[in-house]
Parts: C-alpha cells; sequence; structure tokens
C-alpha cells in the first residue's frame, strides 16, 4: 500500500515589532478625540487653541473650503500649541478646526518596500499602493544604548577606490561627504550606491531640486541600484518641517532593515539642508539665533540623528552624510560639528574637480578614524607611504610647477614626484566603474613597491650624475697652475 506524501508549506510571515515596540505605540496611541482651532497664522507656523499636544504630534488642519492639510507641533506659545505645516497651506482662517491625529509620525516598513519611492511621511510618490505587508514603526525612536555596540572590525566595499584603500569604511561606520555646491557629491553618492556590498539602501534626499530626483534614480542609482533601495524625498519646495521628517523617516526605516539583521548603507544627502529646514522651524517656534543664526535646536538634532546609525547585536547601519560646505569654508558651523560626531569625513576638492580628477577626493584632508583596524598592515603601510609621498609633493608643488627643483636634490621628493601621476591615475575612477575592494588594495600595494623601486634606482643614479658632474668643494677652492707668461 502506498503512503501518500503530503506537500510542506511554508508561509513566510513579516517579523513582528517586538513587545517594547507595541508597547511604546499603545502608549502613545490617541484614545480620544481631542480637536481645537485656528488661533493665529505668523509666516509658516500656525498658532492653536483650545487643545494641547505633545511636540512631535501630528494634527490635521481643515479649513472651510473643504481642504485638508498635515502638520507637526513644533513649540508652545504660553500654552497654546504651534504648528508646522507638513504640507502646503490651504486658505487658512482663524477658527479653522484641527484635530490631534497622533502623537508621533508612524510609518510602515519592510523588505517589500524596496524599489520604491516614498515622501517623508511614508506616502507612495511613484504612483502606486503601498505593499500590504508591512509593519508600523514608529519614526521617533531613540539610538541604540553604547554598551550594546559592538566594535567594528568589517570592512564594506564602497566600489570606489580612492574610499576602499585609501578611507576605508567599515560596517556600521558614519561619515561625512564635504564639499562645496558643484563638485560632485550626488555623483558620489551614486557610485556608493552602485558598488556597495550593502544588503538594502536607504537614500534620503532633503531638500533637493525636484529636476535632480528622477535624474538621481535612473543615472546614478541605475536600475540594480533602484531594486534594493528605499528613496525618501522631500524637495527644496516642500514645507521646512516635510524636509526635517524626510531625515528621521530615511533612518527610520534603515533601523527596520538593521533590526530584521541587514548591513544597511544609509545615504542622505543634505545633513545641511536639514540643519536649514530646523533653522526655520526653531525660529518661527521663538527660539533665540545663536551661530550664524542657527538656533540650539539645531545642535541638539544633530547628534540625536547620527548617533542613530551604527552597529548593533542584529545589523549594521553604514552612513554617508552629505555636507553643503557654505563659501567652500570646511569651518563653517555645520561642517565644524558633525567633524566632531561623524567617524570619519571625506573632502572633495574643488581643484581637483578643476583638474577633471574624479571623484575629486581630497586624501590628505580626509580621515577614515576606523581604517587602522579594518584593513592589513601591509595595506596600512602603503597608504601611510603614500600619504606621506603627497603631502611633500603638496609642499614643493609650486617648486616643481615652475621646473625650479632639479631632481636628485632632495630623495624625498624625487619618491613623491614619481608616485604623483600612477597615484593620480589608480585614485581616478569612471562614475560607473565599480571597483573590488580586495583587488584595488592589492593593486595600491602593488603601486607603491612598484614605484618605490623605480624612485629609489632613479634618485641613485641622480646622485651619481652629479657627484660626477659638479667637482668637490677642494678642487673648485683651487687655482689652476699657470701654463704660460702672462702679458698685462
Amino acid at each position: 500500500m502506498s503512503e501518500t506524501i503530503v506537500p510542506e508549506f511554508k508561509l513566510d510571515s513579516p517579523p513582528l515589532p517586538d513587545l517594547a515596540s507595541i508597547s511604546q505605540m499603545l502608549s502613545k496611541a490617541v484614545v480620544f478625540d481631542i480637536r481645537g482651532r485656528v488661533a493665529a497664522v505668523a509666516g509658516e507656523s500656525i498658532e492653536l487653541e483650545g487643545m494641547t499636544a505633545p511636540i512631535g504630534a501630528v494634527c490635521e488642519l481643515n479649513a472651510r473650503d473643504g481642504s485638508s492639510t498635515l502638520g507637526r507641533v513644533i513649540g508652545f506659545r504660553g500654552v497654546r500649541p504651534v504648528l508646522a505645516p507638513l504640507e502646503r497651506l490651504p486658505a487658512v482662517s482663524a477658527g479653522d478646526s484641527v484635530r490631534l491625529l497622533d502623537t508621533s509620525t508612524k510609518l510602515r516598513v519592510g523588505a517589500s518596500l524596496r524599489g520604491r519611492i516614498i515622501d517623508s511621511m511614508g506616502r507612495p510618490l511613484d504612483g502606486k499602493p503601498l505593499p500590504q505587508d508591512l509593519r508600523i514603526v514608529d519614526a521617533d525612536r531613540a539610538p541604540p544604548e553604547s554598551l550594546s555596540r559592538p566594535p567594528i572590525d568589517q570592512p564594506l566595499q564602497t566600489g570606489v577606490r580612492a574610499i576602499d584603500t585609501m578611507l576605508t569604511c567599515g560596517q556600521g561606520q558614519r561619515l561625512g561627504i564635504f564639499a562645496g555646491s558643484g563638485v560632485g557629491k550626488s555623483t558620489l553618492l551614486g557610485m556608493l550606491a552602485r558598488g556597495s556590498s550593502a544588503d538594502c539602501i536607504v537614500i534620503g534626499m532633503v531638500g533637493e531640486r525636484g529636476r535632480e530626483v528622477r535624474e538621481f534614480i535612473s543615472r546614478a542609482l541605475g536600475e540594480e541600484g533602484f531594486k534594493k533601495s528605499v528613496v525618501v524625498v522631500a524637495t527644496s519646495d516642500c514645507p521646512a518641517a516635510q524636509r526635517v521628517s524626510a531625515a528621521w523617516t530615511a533612518t527610520s526605516i534603515a533601523e527596520a532593515f538593521r533590526d530584521e539583521g541587514k548591513n544597511v548603507l544609509l545615504l542622505l544627502d543634505s545633513v545641511t539642508r536639514f540643519a536649514l529646514a530646523q533653522r526655520e522651524l526653531g525660529l518661527a517656534a521663538g527660539e533665540p539665533p545663536t551661530t550664524r543664526g542657527y538656533p540650539p535646536s539645531v545642535f541638539n538634532l544633530l547628534p540625536r540623528l547620527v548617533e542613530r546609525s551604527g552597529r548593533t547585536e542584529r545589523g549594521s547601519i553604514t552612513a554617508f552624510y552629505t555636507v553643503l560646505v557654505e563659501g567652500d569654508d570646511p569651518n563653517e558651523p555645520i561642517a565644524d560639528a558633525l567633524r566632531g560626531l561623524l567617524d570619519g569625513h571625506i573632502m572633495l576638492s574643488r581643484n581637483l574637480a578643476g583638474q577633471s580628477q574624479w571623484p575629486p577626493i581630497d586624501v590628505l584632508e580626509s580621515l577614515s578614524r576606523l581604517q587602522p583596524h579594518l584593513i592589513r598592515p601591509e595595506v596600512m603601510q602603503a597608504v601611510s607611504q603614500v600619504r606621506r609621498q603627497l603631502g611633500e609633493y603638496r609642499r614643493h608643488e609650486d617648486l616643481i610647477s615652475i621646473g625650479a627643483y632639479r631632481p636628485g636634490t632632495d630623495p624625498s621628493v624625487d619618491a613623491a614626484i614619481a608616485m604623483h601621476d600612477p597615484l593620480r591615475q589608480f585614485l581616478g575612477q569612471d562614475s560607473m566603474e565599480i571597483a573590488p575592494l580586495e583587488t584595488s588594495q592589492a593593486k595600491l600595494v602593488s603601486l607603491v613597491r612598484a614605484v618605490s623601486t623605480a624612485s629609489a634606482a632613479n634618485s641613485a643614479a641622480n646622485t651619481a650624475n652629479a657627484t660626477a658632474g659638479h667637482p668637490t668643494a677642494a678642487n673648485q677652492n683651487a687655482r689652476p697652475a699657470a701654463t704660460g707668461p702672462v702679458t698685462s
């Protein structure tokens, strides 16, 4: 008698939030219908009366013409909440109804969100409905505890030779990309998205030009990069509250992927526009301006934003934050604050961009704090030698460029000159090229050895030629003997 084989079915259910997350969401749930009305409007801020709500709460404003818009509580004037619009304001009138929707922003996240474009509230912008297997998370989460963060000891491939060799990045590291306008930040972000070995990518486009969104997705990101990416968009014409929320939304989605055990790459462009939007909100809420007009809340939010990235026991978020350096001044307040908060900085040089070196990464001005713990000793030795020779070339660049330096005068300068052109060719890279990390590091070690050997031989030859072609001091001081009569 034959046995009946019953097929096994496996149901891949989406991961559920843990008990702590459920308890936190229930504690913040709105169980009563809380309503108020518009008392005053000043610029982009709306003053409410007849209700109260915590900072960060989301409210719905219903205008008399039937339209409605969302807003977020950003502060208080006396006992009245101040609301900042998350959407374009309709024709608002005093006395219009306002209803409390939630005490914080809630998002729907999950693996099926990859390949989608959403706004700062998690709503789709690509014309397609959201998947049904997403779970709800709170956009405002506390960073991981410091003692729950394991050490960062595994490198992350970025596909960019200059970063993988000279500024090696680890899984869970946070770096800043500092540059002026038009130097190549977006192009470098596209290279990182295409060449990264991360499991999934979250891209936050904060305050970008509307034209650049589709262009970045189709050209810089590419089809393969977009398939494993979630893009959060708040363009420059969006209200300030929406631009601020876009950074938190992108970070929250990255955290959800990290909690699933993924190694996530978070690309946030740019933190400067996030700070500018928060400056608008802070001044509208009545904060006093401080350094260059930035209120204290800006410098309070920056560490809260970057500390939510990093590595945990479950997964990691490797974050790259672009910083638009005002007036090409690397010491302006936002850039200076972020350099102290991040695990490294990548400086893009306008001078190198003008020389058509792409990506225009200034290696000497850039730093990865964790690089010594991520690469082999022979690679670290090659990196140190390259840095020394780049510094030597820069110190003598004026003499070299005008031809005033004579080969053989200084062996260290000779080695720097010999290294300059091969290294520049090595660090340059087409924007569509993906360079494997191990291959790039092996090529750097081979390059340094080959150039050093050739430079040592040339230096020895130059020294010998100089010695043979120039008499000693004793010979120069000796007068030649007279060979004939001297006539006057």
